[in-house]
């Protein structure tokens, strides 16, 4: 792929469905339009972080992205395996979520035509009560819309079944699918622009308490996923023209891109669609689909079943994005004999990942039972404690320890950056309402990925059990 395919790749996985759906979300997190301060501080925060991938991939542009990364910054023999393990392993919970919240924000659109699919059947929460920290809370929910999600997932793996090079030209055709719904919202929202809905700001809207600092930090959880996927190019340095390039440019003119549709698009919708209707689907989580009932306000009900269904071209584009990038991660770990074998075995005909894939579209399609925000939330915690937290520190760790390096890109205002991304996700941990439930998740997910290392290490006589092997020699 070239830059073209790489950076549109790139688009549709940062935009998928998250942006069309996740916007009562924002709004319920800091109760009015004021919740744009959301999207521009995840827009500073994605910029930030993406620094920190753009010179790592310009350094280690092989396929793998983090992984390979957090290998080498922290040492392949030592730490660094311990580290890389322990980020393929929360992969293994992780890309699945994100691959699920765009199945289900599929079934959520399509439920404007279906208003049936949003049904519950059945919806239970179970607790684990756990010493010290509280009780470890799962819920799940079975609905038309559920079934929809899952039958997504699994025709998207069937899709994938197929060689690279036809995988960038459909790349090209899904991105321009996606630029022209937003491009078509901003044009709708400029010509219907109400200026007094836009900024009615409820009382204290802005004063600076402990409420908005909660409130923002609810927020930017939620726009932090809208722009996630910034990275993806990295996962395919392999399969990249002339990577140390193509993959910063794709990876920081993607975020610069989808930071401005993101913020029109949103101003445009708060301009027309009254803030407090979308803040009682998000409070509701259904009836979410909130560019449906703005095209449905601007153009009347054929605007708006036609971007509903674009919408859902969208949704699949960003699940197709999402599991392709994926399956190739825990692949590299494999062949680097840090991951199950299993995961190494390649299509014997269009020589891919086959089994990382299947397994990847299999713990996805379970996850499709959960709702939408506790998605949301788990993925977002699990990744920015065992990936970007651990990254960010990565690249300064590697600055100091390794200044020899030929640095192709280099970050900017160095280590400003990767100091406002660790503050950042560190914000966004600790200052939310409930923050404890899914800090609990990454915990159990952190300490049973450890126990799995330590005892693939013990029988393998790999770091830090290699004593064991020099005394059974002597």
């Amino acid at each position: 792929m070239g830059l073209g395919s790489a950076t549109a790749l790139n688009m549709i996985d940062m935009i998928g469905v998250g942006p069309f759906i996740t916007m009562p979300l924002v709004l319920t997190a800091m109760g009015g339009p004021q919740a744009l301060l959301g999207w521009i501080a995840g827009a500073l925060l994605a910029a930030c972080d993406g620094l920190v991938s753009a010179e790592l991939a310009s350094v280690l542009p092989g396929s793998g992205g983090s992984y390979l990364y957090l290998r080498e910054v922290y040492g392949r023999q030592k730490w660094g395996r311990l580290i890389s393990f322990l980020f393929i392993w929360q992969l293994s919970f992780s890309a699945p979520l994100s691959i699920a919240t765009g199945c289900i924000g599929l079934a959520g659109y399509a439920a404007y035509y279906w208003p049936h699919l949003e049904t519950v059947y059945a919806a239970h929460t179970a607790a684990l009560p756990i010493p010290w920290a509280g009780p470890l809370q799962i819920s799940w929910i079975l609905t038309p819309g559920t079934a929809l999600a899952v039958a997504i997932c699994c025709f998207t793996v069937l899709l994938l079944y197929r060689r690279i090079t036809v995988i960038g030209r459909l790349s090209k055709i899904l991105c321009f699918g996606v630029m022209a719904t937003i491009g078509w919202i901003i044009v709708a929202g400029i010509s219907h622009f109400n200026t007094k809905l836009a900024f009615d700001f409820p009382p204290g809207a802005f004063t600076l308490s402990r409420n908005f600092f909660t409130g923002l930090g609810g927020a930017l959880l939620v726009a932090t996923y809208d722009y996630w996927g910034y990275y993806n190019v990295c996962y395919l340095g392999d399969e990249i023209q002339d990577p140390t390039k193509n993959i910063p440019r794709a990876l920081l003119l993607s975020i610069l891109l989808v930071a401005c549709l993101y913020l029109m698009m949103n101003l445009c919708i708060l301009a027309v669609v009254p803030w407090r209707e979308l803040l009682h689907a998000g409070q509701n989580n259904s009836g979410l689909y909130v560019v449906s009932l703005f095209m449905q306000k601007t153009y009347g009900a054929w605007a708006a079943r036609l971007v509903t269904a674009l919408v859902i071209v969208t949704a699949f584009a960003s699940v197709f994005s999402l599991m392709l990038g994926y399956s190739r991660v825990p692949y590299a770990a494999a062949l680097d004999g840090n991951y199950f074998k299993a995961f190494a075995k390649v299509h014997p005909v269009y020589r891919f990942p086959h089994i990382s894939l299947l397994a990847l579209g299999l713990v996805a399609a379970a996850f499709c039972f959960l709702r939408l925000k506790d998605a949301i939330a788990a993925l977002v915690v699990i990744r920015l404690i065992l990936q970007f937290l651990v990254q960010a520190v990565g690249l300064i760790v590697f600055r100091v320890t390794r200044p020899d390096v030929q640095r192709p890109f280099r970050m900017w205002l160095y280590p400003v950056p990767a100091l406002i991304a660790i503050a950042g996700f560190l914000f966004i941990l600790f200052n939310r309402q409930n923050w404890q439930k899914e800090m609990r998740y990454a915990a159990v997910i952190l300490l049973v990925g450890l126990a799995t290392y330590m005892i693939r290490a013990w029988r393998s006589d790999q770091w830090p059990f290699e004593p064991r092997l020099l005394a059974s020699k002597e």
